[in-house]
């Protein structure tokens, strides 16, 4: 022991020279470089100056940037995964006016009902214990075979549906559901009558938010994948531009009739986004369609081009509005449902849309990215989340089923928890009976969007 502090006394004094001299000298030479940098900086004419790449720099956005780069490398068209990265317009612009005084809230002990029914006028309507429910990814099959069955077990212990997306209707997720939309799409799965009987919602996809009406190919499936999707070996996955089958406005009657036959009744419906609306709705509308689902820019999306996710469509919430005013001029509001999806986050959003005249909202990144939930430790930080999400996510089959159905479960129950709260503090004992008369408009953009009375004018009784 003695010699062990005979030592440290004769090494600490040398410790704490190399720690001053180095201390010293690596702040001189810091120093040093700092001021020639920042000389070269202040002195240098910008076209040799680093301070350029910071000036010219500032006309983009990060996102510009990077996608400039990923052009330069390829002759393609690049793909963007998981939607456009500029936040969903409209939301934000219009308020709730809270019950207090003229208007009173409900009791707190007052049971809010939540539920809602897609197709009242079809022979069996789809009836939901709660306003939302899986919504559909695509371009074609997107989600792995885990997540499927988890959401399909999720949205059954929330009380809704779940969705196959342009994916292939699994066993397990036909299993583990109560409800299934099936999306009929411009692909050749989901086809067969023997597919089509097993829904209890038939949605035919038109155009989606970050895809539009475009046409995508596939070349590599993997083999569990491709099995499902009927894919011959070597074949690519082909999906069109168009639903086959219409080539003129005039043939969407004949496939609706179709569909309503081979579905037994169930609601038989078009997803489009908010375009041309007025027009497309009268297609619909003509078609006999029993909803109609607005997907609106800022749609989620496994990937597709970023000018179909940036420069395409309406943002949501003006799809919706102008929906509703149009259904409602045709007296058809009544009979026509209305889903909302694409750019939706928060209960907030989900309730507004509900005000503005939607039946149900449809959530698809959302739910995606809350069944991953804690399981998102298995990949990060070397591997991203998609690794646990997609058919051909490395790590798919490490996705805990059980556990990303009670994420899903939760999200839902939690969201229309919050919704309940707010349809109180409305003064109202229903989900369905917030409307229009509980908002206001920020500013008069939001009034011309929607129609709403401005904030800083005297509100109608």
């Amino acid at each position: 022991m003695n010699d062990f502090w005979r030592g440290f006394a004769v090494t600490l004094p040398a410790m704490i020279i190399v720690a001053v001299l180095t201390a010293l000298f690596a702040r001189n030479l810091i120093k040093k470089i700092f001021g020639s940098v920042l000389r070269l900086i202040l002195t240098e004419t910008y076209s040799k100056n680093l301070m350029e790449i910071i000036s010219s720099g500032r006309r983009f956005h990060t996102q510009n940037i990077v996608e400039m780069a990923l052009r330069s490398e390829t002759d393609q068209a690049i793909r963007r995964s998981l939607g456009t990265p500029y936040p969903a317009k409209g939301w934000d612009r219009v308020m709730f006016l809270p019950a207090q005084l003229a208007v009173m809230p409900s009791k707190e002990h007052v049971k809010i009902d939540t539920r809602t029914v897609i197709g009242p006028r079809a022979p069996r309507p789809l009836k939901l214990e709660i306003p939302l429910l899986v919504g559909g990814l695509g371009p074609g099959p997107t989600l792995s075979e885990p997540m499927k069955e988890a959401l399909a077990k999720g949205s059954r212990a929330a009380g809704t549906a779940t969705h196959t997306g342009e994916g292939a209707l699994t066993e397990a997720e036909r299993r583990e559901a109560d409800k299934v939309v099936v999306q009929y799409g411009r692909a050749d799965w989901n086809r067969p009558p023997e597919t089509l009987g097993q829904a209890d919602l038939i949605e035919i996809v038109a155009g989606s938010g970050a895809t539009s009406g475009t046409a995508f190919t596939i070349p590599k499936v993997p083999g569990t994948m491709r099995q499902l999707l009927g894919l011959n070996p070597g074949e690519s996955l082909k999906i069109r531009s168009r639903v086959p089958g219409v080539n003129r406005p005039e043939d969407w009657r004949e496939l609706v009739a179709r569909l309503q036959e081979v579905g037994k009744g169930v609601p038989v419906g078009i997803k489009l986004v908010p375009s041309r609306i007025e027009a497309d709705l009268a297609r619909a509308l003509d078609a006999g369609v029993d909803f109609i689902t607005i997907d609106g820019a800022g749609s989620g999306v496994r990937e597709s081009a970023p000018i179909l996710q940036d420069d395409f469509g309406l943002p949501t919430i003006r799809g919706l509005v102008r929906a509703v005013r149009f259904l409602e001029k045709h007296v058809a509001r009544h009979r026509v449902s209305l889903i909302v999806s694409g750019g939706l986050t928060t209960p907030g959003d989900y309730l507004k849309a509900l005000a503005l005249g939607a039946d149900a909202v449809a959530l698809d990144l959302p739910l995606v990215m809350g069944a991953v939930h804690t399981q998102i430790t298995k990949v990060l930080p070397w591997e991203p989340p998609s690794g646990l999400i997609w058919y051909d996510g490395k790590f798919a089959d490490r996705l805990d089923v059980d556990q990303a159905a009670e994420s899903v479960s939760n999200l839902l129950k939690s969201s229309v928890e919050e919704m309940k709260l707010a349809t109180i503090a409305l003064g109202k004992k229903a989900l369905r009976e917030v409307n229009r008369d509980d908002l206001t408009a920020l500013d008069p953009l939001a009034r011309e969007m929607t129609g709403l009375p401005l904030a800083y004018e005297a509100q109608p009784r």
